[in-house]
């Protein structure tokens, strides 16, 4: 079962892979310039050990206890862990120890939090800032994140953060809408970003749906669960079928 296992993640990381690599050729960039994220939520540690060993070792999570769980378990490994959920004051501190980059700072009271930890913890914390496209002029549901007219005075308050790494923009596309225009808009404000901080050079959008539009748009990071790992396992032993329409609450940014 366990090397089934293990040829299933190997076709679906190759499959993934070839379908960056061509959406990047399709854009006219070069596909190392696009990045995968396994984003492994609720499958096993051993199915992140299985990626590792065919060389996928930027990983994340979107629950601090997983990520953390995760991390200990596989402590072993040169794994680079991400967080892509909603961060919780009192997990902020453990995740900047683990030196997991954080895409979801939307706000500055969490900005706050993480600068105090990394401070803490000896060296700044990765940050990329979570962007709400719903609220960007589209006509989709809100997925998280921060009103795009506030990101750039977030991005001010974060450069400005001994604790903090400003490492760029995130986002998901709003549900309901063609995720090309919402990450047009998202490609148009990382740029006004990056004309004031040069050092915000990443852009995460793009999951198992979407995630040629995203690297069309110059997403240099993308983040994919379901494509990679499959189903999502349940705590009854079955699965259930994730979609980019349905895939997660607001909270979830990674599938």
């Amino acid at each position: 079962m366990a090397e089934q296992g293990g040829r299933r993640l190997e076709e679906n990381l190759r499959a993934v892979r070839a379908r960056i690599d061509a959406a990047a050729r399709a854009a006219g960039r070069d596909p190392g310039t696009v990045a995968l994220l396994a984003v492994s939520k609720t499958w096993p540690a051993e199915d992140v050990r299985a990626l590792a060993a065919l060389g996928q070792l930027d990983v994340g999570e979107n629950r601090a206890q997983e990520l953390l769980g995760k991390a200990a378990e596989l402590a072993d490994l040169p794994l680079r862990w991400h967080f892509i959920g909603q961060l919780q004051r009192n997990k902020a501190a453990a995740v900047a120890r683990l030196g997991a980059v954080v895409h979801s700072v939307d706000r500055a009271s969490l900005a706050g939090v993480l600068d105090r930890a990394g401070q803490e913890a000896g060296r700044p914390v990765e940050v990329l800032l979570q962007v709400d496209l719903g609220g960007a002029g589209g006509g989709g549901a809100a997925r998280g994140g921060a009103d795009p007219a506030a990101v750039p005075e977030l991005a001010d308050l974060v450069a400005g953060c001994a604790g903090l790494r400003l490492r760029g923009l995130m986002a998901v596309a709003p549900l309901g809408e063609d995720p090309g225009p919402a990450f047009a808009r998202l490609a148009d404000l990382a740029a006004r970003v990056r004309s004031d901080h040069p050092e915000a050079v990443e852009l995460s959008a793009g999951m198992s749906g979407d995630l040629e539009a995203a690297v069309s748009a110059g997403a240099t990071v993308v983040r994919v669960g379901t494509a990679l790992f499959g189903d999502r396992p349940l705590a009854s032993g079955m699965t259930t079928r994730v979609t980019p329409a349905t895939e997660v609450p607001d909270t979830t940014v990674g599938s």
